[in-house]
């Protein structure tokens, strides 16, 4: 059982704070999870600079992702949505993006940002990119500093910081860089700003990252090749001005977004859940592998390719977890997971240590202190040791009893009410207006499999 009540802020007129008590029944039945929210950015972007109409199906109509439909149409792109929820792009063609007469804003989303700041970098236009409270705390000197070498000119606030105006190079350089960590966002706004340069651009990464951008780009006609490193990393090359060419996107369910539901039925006592066309890309399935690691009951059935992409239906089933050591090689193909992992280890036995999460601080919130704070505040222990996470799990009894800040954060909203539905006693969270940026449907999906939540 749950409830919901209006709050009110001078920030946020309009807040959704919720209370979720403990479930007492379990979670059953087939459902399908939003549309990939990675793939849903790039496919709008990638399809808004090739030549011709694309479709879209499966697009996460996401708010993050209707951000970008509605900056890529302020660039120039013709988007309209069919009463069949499928997506029609007539793009301008590479190099062919116009000056946006306004503002663009990006809303929550740090991927439409970075990724965006790539775009903009190699088109000789103007444009400033601003976004919500959230967004415009979280650092953007990590893809200015590369992509300044294309010759683009960048005004932000301190600490590279939005709002932030882009006066674009007409004759961008192709770039050369090794990321100094693990970044997709990164990895992928240095290869846009490579489409329109002359030349080859080249990214070495120190460990591998979610390749959705490279699968997309070659899906379009780019010449995209992949080189692993003695090390482990990988070096990737684009061609630059190639030709792109409108091709039909079907987006499979996140598998971020998936996790929350997999987490629970692996929590609440008797549940057996399956979810359908869940994207299962070897870069985004960390968190699977660390879950059987700590003895889920996982199945995946009815493996194929969809667009370039793996993807399958997965059966999860009531466990009994242990506890885990995930090293930190694992980090970059679970990055926006560690919340979710982090409660099913507070409900696990035994203490779990996540390995390298430096990453984590740099995410919508300072997810590596709102995690430690969402297990403290109901009654489980952590510490964090350098890098590293460590957790005490409670074998099966977290406490709960607290109230849970999001700081604007969806992953940490949706981590806190899964601990809820298994905590013995009631978890406060302060909002979660924020769900809808990745996962559209939350309460209404987790409410079919039985979970109680109320409207919100």
């Amino acid at each position: 059982m749950s409830m919901t009540q209006p709050v009110s802020s001078p920030s946020h007129p309009v807040v959704r704070s919720l209370r979720v008590c403990r479930l007492g029944t379990a979670l059953t039945g087939t459902v399908a999870v939003p549309g990939d929210k990675s793939i849903s950015h790039r496919a709008l972007m990638f399809s808004a600079l090739a030549e011709g109409e694309t479709r879209i199906v499966g697009l996460l109509e996401g708010e993050d992702v209707l951000r970008t439909a509605q900056a890529m149409r302020a660039l120039g792109a013709r988007i309209t949505r069919e009463n069949d929820g499928r997506w029609h792009v007539h793009g301008c063609g590479l190099g062919a993006l116009h000056e946006p007469a306004d503002v663009l804003d990006m809303g929550n989303s740090g991927t439409a940002a970075r990724l965006l700041s790539g775009l903009l970098a190699s088109h000789g236009i103007m444009s400033v990119m601003t976004g919500d409270a959230s967004l415009r705390r979280r650092p953007m000197k990590r893809v200015m500093d590369p992509l300044a070498a294309t010759g683009a000119t960048f005004l932000a606030r301190e600490g590279g910081r939005l709002p932030l105006a882009i006066k674009g190079s007409a004759t961008p350089a192709p770039l050369t860089y090794r990321l100094p960590v693990a970044s997709a966002q990164v990895k992928s706004a240095v290869l846009l700003a490579g489409l329109n340069a002359q030349g080859q651009t080249q990214v070495e990464e120190p460990v591998p990252t979610r390749d959705h951008t490279e699968n997309m780009l070659r899906h379009f006609g780019a010449h995209v090749t992949v080189e692993e490193t003695p090390e482990g990393g990988r070096i990737v090359r684009l061609e630059g001005k190639p030709r792109l060419v409108a091709r039909d996107v079907t987006v499979p369910g996140d598998p971020s977004s998936a996790a929350f539901v997999l987490v629970a039925a692996l929590l609440v006592s008797g549940s057996d859940v399956v979810m359908t066309n869940v994207g299962l890309n070897p870069l985004r399935t960390g968190l699977f592998t660390t879950l059987r690691e700590m003895g889920a009951r996982l199945d995946v059935t009815n493996e194929r390719t969809e667009g370039g992409e793996p993807v399958g239906d997965l059966r999860v089933q009531a466990s009994s977890l242990q506890a885990v050591d995930v090293p930190a090689d694992r980090a970059a193909s679970m990055i926006d997971e560690y919340p979710i992992l982090a409660v099913a280890a507070a409900y696990a036995t035994g203490i779990s240590r996540f390995r390298g999460v430096e990453e984590l601080r740099v995410k919508e919130s300072d997810r590596l202190a709102s995690t430690v704070a969402l297990l403290e505040k109901n009654g489980v222990r952590t510490k964090v040791d350098g890098n590293d996470l460590i957790i005490y799990g409670t074998q099966g009894a977290i406490p709960g009893g607290g109230v849970v800040e999001t700081h604007m954060d969806h992953r940490l909203a949706m981590s806190a009410s899964v601990l809820g539905l298994v905590a013995e006693n009631p978890v406060d969270i302060d909002d979660t207006v924020f769900i809808d940026t990745s996962f559209p449907g939350y309460f209404a999906l987790f409410n079919n499999l039985g979970a109680g939540f109320a409207a919100a």
